[in-house]
C-alpha cells in the first residue's frame, strides 16, 4: 500500500517536469517568433532582404507570413501529430526542422526567400501548443489543469520578455544574423534533450501508436477530426481565440518599433521597456491559471469580460498619455490583462473537449485563430504606413509617423471587444445549458 502511493505521489511530481519542459519550448519558440520584430528596426537587415525602411506593410507581413504557415499546420498537422507519432515524436520533430530553419534563415538574401522561410518556421511550431494542450489533459483533471495550463502559457511572456533585449543586445554587439544561428542552436541542444526526459504520456493515453495501414491511419485521423469538430461552443472559441492572439501578434510585433519612432526611445531602452509588458503577461498568467481552478470551469467566461475590458482601456490611455513612459506603462497593464486571458483558452477547450479530441480541438481553434490573427501585423503595417505618409523630414515627419502608429494601436481595442462579446456568449451558452441540466434530472 504504501509502495503504491509513493508511486502515484512520484507520477504526480513528474508530470510536472513534462510542463516545465513544455513551458521553455514556449519560451524558446516566442524568441523565434519575435526575432523579426526586432530586426525591422535594424537598417542592414532591411538592406540584406531589400525592404525600404518606411514600407511598414512588406515589414509587417513578415510576421503575416509566420502565422499563416502557422495556423495551417495547427490545423492541418496536428490531427497526423496525434494520431501517427504522439506528443513526444511530434515534439522532437517540430524542434528539429524549426531549429534548422532558423539557423538557415539567413542564407535567404531576398524578400520573398525570407518570407518562405518565416511560412516554413510557422508550419515546425503550429502543432505545439495543441500537444501541449494534449499532454496537460491526459496528466491532469479539469478541476486541477489552471495552474498547468498557466504554466506553459507563461512561456508566451517569458519568450518575449527575454526576446527583446536578448536580439536587441546580440544587433548591438554581432552582426543581425548571428541572433538567427544562437536561436537555432538553442532549439536543438536544449529543446530535444528535455523532451526526451521529460515528456511522458500516461499509459491509458496511447503516444503514437503505429497504424497497421495506411487506410487505418486516415481512418484514425478523420476520426480525430471529427471529433474536434464536435467540441462544444467551437465556433465561438475559435472566434475568441482570433481576437486574442490578434491583440498578442499586432501588439508584441510592433511594440519595439512604436518604442523607438514613436516615443522616440533608443535601441537599448527599447529592448528593456519592451520586456517590461511581457513580464507583466508572465505574472498575469499565474494569476489566471490560479483564478480559472478558483472560481470553477463555469465562471471562466467572466475572465475573458473583465480582461478584455481592462485591455481596451490600458491600450486607449497608452494612445492618448503625452508622456513616453506613461504610455510604455499603459502598455504594461494591457498585458497584464491580456495575460489573464490566456490560460483561459486553453482550460476552455479542454472543459468542452472529449480527451481523445483535445489536440485536435486546440488545433482547430489555435489555427484558424493563428490564420486570422496572422494578418493583424499586416493590417497594423499598412495603417502606420497610410496614416504616416508624406510626413517629410524632421520634427512634422515623426509626429506623423506617432500619428501613424497610434491608429494602428487603436485596431488592437476593437480585437478587445470582440474578446467580451465571445466571453458574454460563452457565459449565455453555458448558464443555458446549466438550467437545461438541472431540469433534465428533476424531471427524471
Amino acid at each position: 500500500m504504501q509502495s503504491s502511493s509513493n508511486n502515484n505521489n512520484s507520477g504526480k511530481s513528474f508530470r510536472w517536469y513534462g510542463v516545465i519542459t513544455l513551458f521553455v519550448i514556449v519560451a524558446i519558440s516566442y524568441v523565434d517568433r519575435i526575432n523579426i520584430a526586432v530586426l525591422i528596426t535594424d537598417a542592414a537587415f532591411l538592406n540584406h532582404v531589400g525592404i525600404a525602411a518606411t514600407d511598414r506593410v512588406s515589414q509587417g507581413f513578415l510576421a503575416t507570413a509566420f502565422m499563416l504557415g502557422y495556423g495551417v499546420s495547427a490545423f492541418v498537422l496536428t490531427p497526423f501529430c496525434s494520431a501517427l507519432f504522439g506528443v513526444r515524436r511530434s515534439l522532437v520533430f517540430g524542434l528539429i526542422l524549426w531549429g534548422v530553419v532558423t539557423w538557415a534563415s539567413p542564407m535567404f538574401h531576398s524578400y520573398g526567400m525570407l518570407l518562405a522561410s518565416r511560412v516554413l518556421l510557422g508550419v515546425s511550431e503550429g502543432p505545439l501548443f495543441s500537444l501541449a494542450s494534449a499532454y496537460i489533459k491526459a496528466h491532469f483533471r479539469s478541476d486541477e489543469n489552471g495552474k498547468p495550463n498557466a504554466f506553459v502559457n507563461m512561456g508566451t511572456g517569458l519568450g518575449l520578455a527575454i526576446g527583446y533585449p536578448l536580439v536587441g543586445w546580440l544587433l548591438t554587439q554581432f552582426a543581425w544574423d548571428t541572433s538567427f544561428h544562437v536561436l537555432g542552436v538553442l532549439n536543438i541542444l536544449l529543446g530535444i534533450p528535455l523532451v526526451l526526459a521529460f515528456v511522458r504520456m500516461p499509459p491509458a493515453h496511447a503516444d503514437g501508436v503505429k497504424p497497421s495501414s495506411f487506410g487505418e491511419a486516415m481512418a484514425r485521423v478523420g476520426g480525430i477530426v471529427k471529433g474536434a469538430l464536435q467540441t462544444r461552443h467551437l465556433f465561438l472559441i475559435t472566434l475568441l481565440t482570433s481576437a486574442a492572439l490578434a491583440y498578442l501578434w499586432g501588439s508584441s510585433n510592433w511594440l519595439p518599433t512604436y518604442l523607438r519612432e514613436a516615443r522616440g526611445f533608443s535601441m537599448r531602452e527599447m529592448g528593456w521597456l519592451a520586456s517590461l509588458p511581457q513580464y507583466a503577461t508572465v505574472l498575469a498568467v499565474f494569476v489566471g491559471g490560479a483564478l480559472i481552478d478558483k472560481v470553477g470551469r463555469e465562471r471562466v467566461p467572466f475572465i475573458f469580460m473583465g480582461a478584455s475590458a481592462g485591455v481596451a482601456l490600458s491600450v486607449l490611455m497608452a494612445i492618448n498619455a503625452r508622456d513616453p513612459y506613461a504610455a510604455a506603462c499603459c502598455l504594461v497593464a494591457a498585458n497584464f490583462f491580456w495575460g489573464l486571458q490566456s490560460p483561459a483558452i486553453p482550460s476552455t477547450v479542454q472543459y468542452c473537449s472529449r480527451p481523445e479530441h483535445t489536440a485536435s480541438a486546440f488545433g482547430v481553434t489555435n489555427g484558424v485563430g493563428s490564420l486570422v490573427a496572422g494578418f493583424m501585423p499586416a493590417l497594423m503595417g499598412g495603417v502606420i504606413g497610410a496614416m504616416s505618409h508624406g510626413a517629410g523630414a524632421g520634427p512634422a515627419a515623426a509626429s506623423s509617423s506617432a500619428s501613424g502608429f497610434f491608429a494602428g494601436f487603436a485596431l488592437l481595442i476593437g480585437t478587445q471587444v470582440v474578446v467580451f462579446g465571445c466571453g458574454f456568449m460563452l457565459w449565455l451558452r453555458e448558464r443555458s445549458r446549466g438550467v437545461a441540466t438541472v431540469s433534465g434530472s428533476q424531471l427524471s
